[in-house]
């Protein structure tokens, strides 16, 4: 009788033995999903800084292109200003000599 007591604890035992083996595995199984989600979302998250890094290159560039361009512009309108000035005066001289 008290062997066939210490049979069923030992096969209890067994049991829960063999119960936490099997939680044991699947929770490793789902760290390890777990990690390797966590690993393609921090190569996400870099690729997406990486991308965030070129964009404000890239608008650095665009602001210095326009910055160019403004100034360009400007002397652009002066050497327009000086050419009506000079027009205006040849007018002037033309329709003084016409006289």
């Amino acid at each position: 009788m008290i062997a066939s007591g210490v049979e069923v604890k030992i096969s209890r035992l067994e049991s829960i033995v063999e119960q936490i083996g099997e939680a044991v595995l699947s929770t490793t199984e789902a760290i390890e999903r777990l990690a390797e989600r966590v690993e393609n979302i921090s190569d996400q998250v870099e690729a997406q800084g990486k991308q965030l890094q070129q964009q404000g290159y890239q608008i650095f560039a665009l602001c210095d292109a326009v910055q160019s361009l403004a100034e360009a512009q400007n002397d652009s309108l002066r050497k327009l200003a000086q050419l009506t000035q000079t027009l205006d005066r040849l007018t002037s001289l033309i329709e003084g000599v016409d006289e």
